[in-house]
């Protein structure tokens, strides 16, 4: 963990998780991304006047899932409010959000840092809102600004933090929990690139040891965790250098520059009361029943921590697979399947965690759209283990399952690919060996036993490398050694 020269940063994190519904949180306009510029609008969304916002239900099941999931409490009455500023992408001039009365408060984020220390940040609040357009701004000479407002009224999940974060590494280790736990609830894809998780960061930094908290600064355009990190870290440094020099550091918001690594100044940091916000007068209050909550709490999915300890348990594999297989839901689930028709935990973990993540990288997919299903990766590991072919084999095998969608039996079949393991052609393999090659096996008689693997060689040579390994190695020790049959 960084030292910042007797200083202590304190950080606080907004994360804004785009929730996976079909249709925006007040009007039906879809919510699909990637649609042609302004075609997902409706006069709600535009704030057209007389377009009265109707609240969409499944937005609040998924808030609620989030708040029961890190512990915290469900507001049985909550309500919306109008949280006023103007960019060129918000057309109605105000965004609806909630403010004095969120949907949820409390609860806590645990995570683990890379030298093995357990944390736990508290979550001040959890509350919906809709999400604003998108500025694209002029390229290569374009003189304009577009707008594309297909994002307005995207439903959106905020959760603030306390200001319990102590470094960058934390902040990271953090973030990649939450989106971890959004995915296992399957409530946001998690996808930074595509907007659908966003992260501001408020930053103060104090002598160690001292109480009292810094001026703050926010740091806005933070596009990837590592960027989040790397943006806290500079200013953290910027602020201990206005500090240490005897100056005040000034409230600000800052855009965080991707390319230059620097952050620029945004505008003076406005407090809540330059928001304006009053009660949103379209929308009744937002009331939770009891037994709606109770039914969300028994829906709920085993969550990551849980996870990884059955797997260590019930699979029997090391901790640091089980906390790799648990990174994203899909591929837990895929491991789980495999494991329904195979009976090696580790064999298929490693199996997962080298095989199959290397061909996803190198084909730049998902598990979601892996052509090989669990079944016919255990097949095919289940081949391995009943020494059926090598494991050298079943990587050239499943290298074409994956281009093809093919089964493990119709290409060993087709290919030829199935180990011999009839110990009397084997043995008869071995003494053909032996008989082409009497000069190395009088060395070997001799002393120089280093031969052996050259006899070894020459057996999977002549098979076409179909020779079960083992057998070979175990005949060939007895047959040299003068051991008959």
């Amino acid at each position: 963990m960084t030292v910042y020269e007797g200083f202590e940063p304190v950080i606080g994190l907004e994360v804004h998780a785009q929730l996976l519904t079909e249709s925006k949180i007040f009007c039906a306009c879809q919510t699909s991304f990637g649609a042609p510029p302004n075609s997902r609008t409706c006069p709600v969304c535009l704030g057209l006047p007389g377009a009265l916002p109707v609240l969409n239900k499944k937005t609040v099941a998924y808030a609620v899932r989030m708040i029961l999931a890190v512990g915290g409490e469900v507001r049985r009455s909550s309500s919306f409010a109008r949280k006023n500023y103007f960019y060129p992408d918000l057309p109605k001039g105000y965004q609806i959000s909630q403010y004095s009365r969120p949907v949820g408060s409390g609860g806590q984020v645990e995570y683990i840092l890379s030298n093995g220390r357990k944390k736990a940040c508290r979550i001040n609040r959890i509350h919906l809102e809709e999400d604003a357009g998108k500025s694209l701004h002029p390229e290569s000479g374009d003189p304009y600004t577009r707008l594309d407002f297909n994002r307005c009224g995207v439903p959106l999940l905020e959760i603030v933090t306390e200001p319990d974060i102590r470094s960058p590494e934390e902040a990271y280790a953090y973030l990649v929990k939450l989106k971890l736990i959004l995915q296992h609830l399957e409530i946001c894809s998690g996808d930074m690139e595509k907007g659908h998780l966003r992260c501001d960061a408020n930053i103060s930094v104090r002598p160690k040891g001292k109480k009292k908290l810094g001026s703050r600064t926010e740091l806005k355009n933070l596009n990837s965790f590592r960027g989040v990190e790397k943006a806290l870290d500079y200013e953290i440094r910027r602020q201990i250098k206005i500090l240490k020099r005897g100056d005040e550091v000034e409230r600000a918001t800052l855009l965080w520059d991707e390319n230059r690594q620097v952050a620029l100044l945004m505008r003076t940091k406005e407090e809540s009361e330059d928001y304006r916000y009053f009660r949103e007068p379209d929308l009744p209050e937002l009331v939770i029943e009891n037994e709606w909550i109770e039914e969300i709490r028994q829906s709920l999915p085993e969550m990551p921590d849980a996870k990884i300890a059955r797997f260590i348990e019930q699979y029997g594999i090391r901790r640091y697979d089980a906390e790799l297989l648990t990174e994203n839901r899909s591929l837990a689930d895929y491991y789980e399947n495999v494991m329904a028709h195979f009976d090696n935990g580790q064999t298929a973990a490693n199996w997962m965690l080298t095989e199959i993540l290397g061909l996803l990288s190198d084909a730049h997919e998902g598990i979601g759209t892996f052509k090989v299903s669990p079944r016919n990766t255990a097949d095919l590991l289940n081949h391995v283990q009943n020494r059926e072919i090598s494991g050298r084999t079943a990587k050239e095998v499943f290298r074409e399952m994956a281009q093809t969608g093919k089964s493990v039996s119709e290409i060993i079949e087709r290919n030829g690919l199935k180990q011999i393991t009839d110990e009397k052609k084997l043995r008869l393999e071995i003494e053909k060996v032996l008989e082409d090659n009497p000069e190395q096996l009088e060395q070997y008689r001799a002393g120089k036993t280093a031969l052996f693997d050259y006899f070894i060689g020459q057996v999977m040579r002549r098979t076409g490398g179909r020779a079960e390994p083992e057998t070979v190695n175990r005949l060939l020790k007895k047959i040299l050694e003068g051991i008959k049959k």
